[in-house]
Order: C-alpha cells, then sequence, then structure tokens
C-alpha cells in the first residue's frame, strides 16, 4: 500500500473516531433537554416552585438554545468545530453541576442556562464537521444516524435517570453529568480536527476526484449571508413546522408528561418515565426511518405532510379521545407513533439547505432549528399557567384536556406549514428560485 492509499484509508477511519467523540457530546445535549421533567417533584419539593416557575426552568434550556443558534454556526464556520464543541462542552459540564448544587433558585436558573448555552453548539458543529469528513450523499444518512445516537441521551433521561436519582439523589446525579461533561470536552479538543487537511490527509473532494478549484464558491460575508437566507420565503416553513411539532413534543416528553400519566392514570412516578422512553425511541427510529425513505423517494414535501398529519392524529387522540384520557391499553403504541412521526422535523434542516445558497448551509439550517427551541421554550410555560389559573378548580382530566389543547393548536399550525414547503427533490435548487 502506497503512502497516498495509506492516508486515504486513516481519514476514512479516524472520520469515525471524531464523529465518535462528537455525538457522544450530543448524546449529552438530549440528557439535558429532557431531564428536568423527571426531577419535577425533587425540584418543587426542594424550593417550593409553583407549576409556571418550573416550566420556566425548563424553559431557559430552550431559550438560550434558541438565541444560540445563529452564533452556533458563526462559530463553526470561524472558530471552527473543535474548539467550538471543547467550550461548549465544558459550559455544560460547569451548568450542570452548578445546578447539581444550587443553594438557591438563582443558581437553578444560572446553571440551567450555562447547560443551554454550551450544548446549543453541538449540533451545527457536528453538521460541519459531516461536511468535511463525510461525503454529500452520506449526509442524510449521517444526520438521521446522529439524530438516533443523539436520541438515547433523551432515553436516558426518563427511567434510567428516575433510577439514578432514586438512588444518588437528583443532585448527585447531575453533578455527575457535569464532571462527565467536562471530561468530553477534554477528550474533544484532543481528538476532533476540523478538516482532513489539519492532520496532512486529503479531502473528501480529493478521494472522489472532483475539481474543487473550479468550484470552490467563497463564503458571502456574514451580513449578507444571514439576510439571505432570513429573506428567502423558503427557508421559513421548515422553520415553523419544527416549532409546532418539537414544541408540543418536549410539553409532553420533558416537561409535563410524567405529571400527566401520574395524575390522570394513577401511574407509579417510577414506572411513568417508561412511557416517554417510548417515545424517544420513537424519534430515534423515525428521525433515520424519515430520512432515508425522503433520500430515497427524492421528495421532502410529501413525507413531511404524510408523516406530519399522522402526528398531529397522535395530539388529537390525547386531547379529545374519551375526553382527554386515552384508554391506558393505547399509551405504549400511540406515543411511540407520536415519537417517530414527530421526527418529520429532521426534514426541515434539509429544506433550508437545499433552498440556500450552498455556501451558507450552516446559517440556513440554523435558523430552521431556531424554530424547534422556540416551541420548546415558549409551549411549556403556556401549560405552566393553565395549571396554576385552573389547578384548583377542575379534576385533573380535564385540566390537562385544557393544558394539552394548547399542544394541538402548536401541532395543527405546524402541520399547515408542511403544505407550504418548497419541493426540493433532494437537491439543493438555490439557483432555480432566486
Amino acid at each position: 500500500m502506497n503512502s497516498s492509499q495509506e492516508k486515504i484509508k486513516k481519514m476514512m477511519s479516524y472520520r469515525w473516531i471524531i464523529w465518535g467523540v462528537l455525538v457522544l457530546s450530543y448524546v449529552i445535549v438530549f440528557f439535558h433537554r429532557l431531564a428536568i421533567g423527571v426531577v419535577r417533584e425533587d425540584l418543587v419539593e426542594t424550593f417550593g416552585i409553583s407549576g409556571t416557575t418550573f416550566a420556566n426552568i425548563g424553559s431557559t434550556y430552550f431559550y438560550a438554545y434558541m438565541l444560540m443558534q445563529i452564533p452556533s454556526g458563526i462559530l463553526a464556520d470561524t472558530l471552527g468545530a473543535r474548539k467550538t464543541v471543547a467550550i461548549g462542552t465544558l459550559m455544560a459540564g460547569i451548568g450542570s453541576i452548578l445546578f447539581g448544587v444550587a443553594p438557591n433558585l438563582l443558581m437553578v436558573f444560572l446553571g440551567r442556562l450555562l447547560v443551554g448555552i454550551g450544548v446549543s453548539v453541538v449540533f451545527i458543529s457536528i453538521l460541519k464537521v459531516q461536511s468535511r469528513w463525510f461525503k454529500e450523499s452520506e449526509f442524510a444518512t449521517m444526520s438521521g444516524i446522529t439524530s438516533f445516537v443523539g436520541n438515547m441521551g433523551g432515553a436516558m433521561a426518563q427511567t434510567p435517570l428516575a433510577i439514578m436519582v432514586a438512588y444518588f439523589t437528583w443532585r448527585s446525579t447531575f453533578t455527575a453529568i457535569g464532571v462527565l461533561s467536562v471530561l468530553l470536552a477534554i477528550v474533544s479538543y484532543i481528538v476532533v480536527r476540523n478538516n482532513p487537511k489539519d492532520m496532512g490527509l486529503p479531502t473528501i473532494e480529493e478521494i472522489e476526484g472532483k475539481d474543487i478549484s473550479s468550484k470552490k464558491m467563497e463564503n458571502p460575508p456574514l451580513l449578507k449571508s444571514l439576510y439571505q437566507a432570513l429573506t428567502n420565503k423558503y427557508t421559513w416553513p421548515g422553520f415553523f413546522v419544527f416549532t409546532g411539532f418539537f414544541g408540543a413534543y418536549v410539553a409532553l416528553t420533558g416537561t409535563w408528561g410524567i405529571s400527566y400519566l401520574v395524575e390522570v392514570y394513577n401511574i407509579e412516578p417510577s414506572t411513568a418515565p417508561n412511557y416517554f422512553t417510548v417515545a424517544v425511541l420513537g424519534l430515534a427510529i423515525g428521525s433515520i426511518v424519515i430520512g432515508r425513505f425522503s433520500d430515497r423517494i427524492k421528495s421532502r414535501r410529501l413525507p413531511m405532510i404524510l408523516f406530519g398529519g399522522v402526528y398531529t392524529l397522535c395530539w388529537g387522540i390525547i386531547v379529545f379521545v374519551n375526553g382527554g384520557k386515552p384508554p391506558i391499553a393505547m399509551l405504549y403504541p400511540l406515543f411511540f407513533i407520536l415519537g417517530f412521526t414527530c421526527s418529520t422535523f429532521v426534514l426541515g434542516w434539509a429544506c433550508g439547505k437545499e433552498v440556500n445558497h450552498p455556501a451558507i448551509a450552516g446559517i440556513s439550517t440554523s435558523i430552521v432549528n431556531i424554530g424547534g427551541f422556540l416551541g420548546g421554550a415558549v409551549l411549556p410555560p403556556i401549560l405552566g399557567w393553565v395549571f396554576d389559573t385552573y389547578g384548583g378548580q377542575l379534576e385533573a382530566t380535564v385540566l390537562f384536556q385544557k393544558a394539552f389543547l394548547y399542544c394541538f393548536i402548536f401541532v395543527a399550525i405546524g402541520f399547515v406549514f408542511t403544505f407550504l414547503v418548497k419541493e426540493t427533490n433532494c437537491k439543493n435548487i438555490y439557483n432555480e428560485i432566486k
């Protein structure tokens, strides 16, 4: 084997090591995203907080994550994924430790804020690394696999977290996760490289024999890039689909779902997270299946309409069947299908990338990504307001039906926007629509 072949082999192997380290950071992202719902009773008991305050603690993560999406794209493009993920994961670790040892509510909010800011940079950085270390034809598949593995962190934030909290207390658990995050930040800095060239290895373009010298596109100026993506009307349908779909999903699986099962169905608090582990697994599997299905039939819009319709139907069942209390036998399959079809929003990232200039893929996908975290930040406190306002007046089933009606409205609005998605046939069409 000659030197050139050895370098190609090393590049094709080392990229998996880089991706593996980064995706571990992404597991931490999902863990923190959904963990707050499991420790609700512990926080209420420790700090004596109301439903609205609890929801605001959860939303702090999403506000931070949402506001950091465009800066995350800029950091990944300028500072590089290596330093961006290392610093972000370190900050998330410090935030988790602070959350775990917090002596008062202010420190709880500060810890949650640091976690949200820290983990917000991970996903966009992974997309950036994928664009440098993997073939273009592998991008959708790798994004689906990344989402699948990341969602395992969400699964950890359900039953496994409930078990850890029961044995080690919520404080010790979040402190330990923080220490693990700090160690992972160090590993990220040591292992990750932004580009094969950083290791003297051939790029994907060189391996594929592409003539990049004549096709090289310089990034437009930052403000011009941002303006270009923001003013492109086809960027926004994916944004609103993500807002409605993911906001409702988070409100159920990450904030109020455990309380719903305990108070409406009298399910034990230790057992209730099992139901949402199923939903998280559905989301993880759906991310891969729907992404591959979309690539295979070379359509974005049709899968979003089909699966989005089923997702809307799932929420209709939760809110309207049997007065807001579907038969308990339905819950496991219902939550799995709900999670599976919710993952329709992953196609929004591809749509955002495919309707904008190829050189600003980071910025265009980060704009779409803001939508989900806007929904995750806004919707849970709306439900918290319902619980605080009507909690002493309405029976539990009616109370949750009234609250979850807002989730259904968000989802229904998101579903309407699936019909406004610009069909790209799974290729960049910017030159055709500009």
